[in-house]
């Protein structure tokens, strides 16, 4: 990995608005909260938010990565040259970088960066990167949520060109190797023991040169336009969870990656049911009679086929009953139906279950609060 010009001069770890020690997470999370902010689909005709979106997607292809980060971090900590090359930068030059004896690895670190001599070392034909991310919302029902499916959703992003399949030249013509920098897209600048590769300004760092631009995407190689991604959602996906489609963000440039869409899933509630993990939830009211009594009580699944519940004597209010395998099914197993009871009472009564009640209660010796009723009684006695 060859360390870039940019990560002298500018600070990824302010862009991004994150500690240098934060985590992958804490960098992921400012990165998708700046990228959702200043997206251009969110900004639409706003240069300044387009710029910064490229800006925040450059920080996070570096500092979201642990082996480009580490590399950063390294080129940071090499006191002067995290500065930049305001004087200069050379042994010799006033405020510049002095090296003491032989660079050793450090050619290595900085591979198209410096060189010794006039001979370069590490440069590319052209400088690639990588697409910038994507972030949507994949909307779905409880049922498919809980079952899991392959769906398709609507985006509108940068794409491979259409037109020219992503040269940028016109169809019937090619894109010419840049005279000036033999298609490498740098150029060196000897200056003394050491040279300076920077993208060549003939090509813009391309490598190539397009005399008749593709009329669609203007030479570009990418045109902004709706396009389907097809998702497998995994069974029992929870709402708020997050989906990571690798390589189905926005094109690389130069033969980069393509950025990756993340997907934020949105899962519309149900009257009945509820998820929690692999299990499925459900409340279901009984009688009094019922609770006291016992009995058998059927309930509907997910899997459509409906299972019976055998409520024991004297079943208290809020109990949770489990059915196993009838909860969330996974590659990493079955969850169960957890079924909270929830004893019903009655608001209105008929003459004839009033009259029972209050047999029942006349008939009741015991008391179900004889621990209060003992403090009630002590506490009586001290007035």
């Amino acid at each position: 990995m060859a360390a870039e010009r940019e990560w002298f001069e500018k600070d990824y770890y302010k862009i991004l608005g994150v500690a240098e020690t934060a985590t992958p997470k804490e960098i992921t999370k400012a990165y998708r909260k700046l990228a959702r902010e200043n997206h251009p689909d969110a900004n639409p005709g706003d240069a300044g938010a387009e710029e910064r979106f490229k800006e925040i997607s450059a920080a996070y292809d570096v500092v979201g990565d642990a082996e480009k980060r580490g590399e950063y971090d390294e080129v940071r900590r090499l006191g002067p040259m995290a500065g930049g090359f305001a004087g200069g930068g050379f042994p010799g030059a006033p405020g510049g970088i002095r090296f003491d004896g032989d660079i050793g690895d450090l050619g290595d670190l900085f591979g198209g960066l410096f060189t010794r001599g006039t001979r370069a070392r590490g440069a590319s034909s052209s400088r690639r990167r990588r697409g910038n991310d994507l972030e949507a919302e994949l909307y779905l029902s409880f049922a498919d949520a809980i079952h899991g499916l392959t769906t398709t959703i609507n985006i509108t992003s940068d794409a491979t060109c259409s037109t020219c399949g992503g040269s940028g030249a016109k169809p019937g013509t090619q894109p010419k190797v840049c005279t000036r920098c033999q298609g490498r897209g740098v150029l060196d600048d000897n200056q003394g023991p050491f040279s300076l590769s920077q993208p060549c300004p003939l090509c813009s760092g391309r490598g190539v040169i397009i005399d008749d631009p593709c009329a669609t995407c203007g030479g570009r190689g990418v045109e902004r336009r709706p396009r389907e991604v097809k998702v497998r959602v995994p069974a029992g996906v929870a709402d708020g969870a997050h989906l990571r489609l690798k390589g189905r963000g926005e094109p690389g440039a130069n033969g980069g990656k393509a950025g990756d869409l993340h997907l934020v899933v949105r899962v519309a509630a149900d009257p009945l049911f509820a998820l929690k993990g692999r299990n499925l939830t459900m409340k279901v009211p009984v009688t009094f009679a019922e609770a006291a009594l016992g009995a058998d009580i059927r309930v509907p699944t997910m899997d459509g086929a409906p299972v019976t519940v055998r409520l024991p004597a004297g079943t208290p209010n809020l109990r949770t009953l489990r059915v196993k395998g009838r909860g969330v099914h996974t590659g990493a197993g079955d969850g169960d139906l957890l079924v909270t009871i929830e004893v019903a009472v009655p608001t209105k009564l008929s003459a004839e279950q009033r009259r029972a009640l209050e047999a029942f209660d006349e008939a009741t010796e015991d008391s179900p609060r004889q621990a209060i009723d003992a403090l009630v009684d002590s506490q009586g006695d001290r007035t």
